[in-house]
């Protein structure tokens, strides 16, 4: 088969061309045979193309009045106007190229079928962008609100979702096959160890303060240690039982969290050192299991995106289930807070009916504790 361009090498470099290439090449080619059958091709428009080259065809051809069947048939006038204006914005086009489309076409008359592979794969890239930018936003140390730019950028991928959707409707609730990432260590890590030792402490020093913190579940901390003493906390606050660090610890032991090889006069220094409140403390843990479920969210969709064999179906089945637990912690975030959720907006799709187309330190945050 012949290549594409070689002048556009942003475009066309030494690796093979996924499959979805040569399906442009093929709804390109029967477009520039048969320009007619640009009234059969919707739901996709240039960006929808993978190539700058192959986006600036679409354009041209989608763009300029189509020829008179009978002339078309007799010269190339309308396919050198394709070609200049396609060039206004990838000068690498060539009329060899042009020429190269039309030959690999296999049938002009599958041009919609064609044009729907396109847009399936514009789905995937669609949602692949999203998905990286949550977890870039979710590792943005700049950011002065994380919470809030993270799950706007959750909004933003679940209305990707939300087109892919009202485009490629599930067959059936079929989940991706692709096994989920593993989740990476965060990079606060100590930061995290250190500050929930800090919320066991001081809800041991004030058990009655637990009430104010329904929100908070043992697996919003991080050390699986750390989650089974939330568990005793509350199992003792439950049954109004006594609690202090002996009581826990017995409690602990009871419950075979000792069994990893923790030592029990560990686990009472660990409880016996109370700052600030158990609120404060018990929201920075909150908010940093929010962030990793974005995170684990984000890197799950990607790499259902990234497994070629996963239909838009699946796609869409997959990211509604990962989305889902971000719905969950967002839900208890508005609890610990007391923020109001604002309804989330949802787009109508962007399909293209027809032609043509227009397209501090650690003691400073102790001391913010004690507010």
């Amino acid at each position: 088969m012949p290549h594409a361009p070689e002048p556009d090498e942003d475009d066309f470099d030494a690796t093979p061309p996924q499959p979805v290439f040569h399906v442009e090449q093929a709804l390109l080619g029967a477009l520039l045979l048969d320009p007619h059958r640009l009234g059969e091709v919707t739901g996709i428009a240039a960006d929808s193309f993978s190539t700058a080259a192959h986006a600036a065809l679409f354009a041209a051809i989608s763009t300029l009045p189509p020829p008179d069947p009978a002339e078309h048939a007799k010269n190339t006038n309308w396919l050198d106007r394709v070609l200049a204006t396609g060039r206004g914005q990838a000068r690498g086009l060539t009329a060899s190229y042009l020429h190269t489309l039309v030959q690999v076409c296999p049938w002009p008359r599958h041009a919609p079928a064609y044009a729907r592979m396109v847009e399936a794969e514009h789905a995937r890239r669609r949602l692949q962008t999203a998905a990286e930018r949550l977890v870039q936003t979710v590792h943005d140390v700049s950011l002065p609100h994380p919470v809030q730019a993270v799950l706007a950028e959750a909004d933003a991928l679940a209305a990707v979702v939300d087109d892919i959707e009202t485009r490629f409707p599930p067959r059936a609730g079929v989940l991706p096959r692709t096994a989920a990432p593993p989740s990476p260590v965060a990079p606060d890590y100590t930061e995290a160890v250190e500050e929930e030792q800090m919320l066991l402490a001081t809800a041991t020093a004030n058990p009655a303060d637990i009430e104010s913190v329904r929100w908070l579940l043992p697996d919003d901390l991080t050390l699986p240690l750390h989650a089974g003493l939330w568990r005793c906390l509350t199992a003792l606050v439950r049954r109004r039982e006594p609690v202090d660090p002996v009581t826990i610890l017995w409690e602990a032991q009871q419950r075979g969290l000792l069994d990893d090889g923790s030592e029990p006069g560990e686990v009472l220094h660990l409880l016996a050192e109370p700052a600030g409140s158990v609120e404060y403390w018990g929201e920075r843990a909150l908010q940093r299991s929010l962030l990793a479920t974005a995170d684990h969210t984000g890197r799950r969709i990607k790499a259902y995106v990234g497994d070629p064999a996963n239909t838009p179906f699946q796609l869409v089945v997959g990211a509604r289930r990962s989305l889902a637990d971000i719905g969950a912690v967002r839900t208890r975030w508005q609890h610990a807070t007391g923020t109001v959720p604002t309804p989330r907006p949802r787009p109508a799709p962007t399909t293209r009916a027809g032609p043509p187309t227009t397209t501090a330190a650690y003691t400073g945050r102790a001391a913010r504790a004690t507010r």
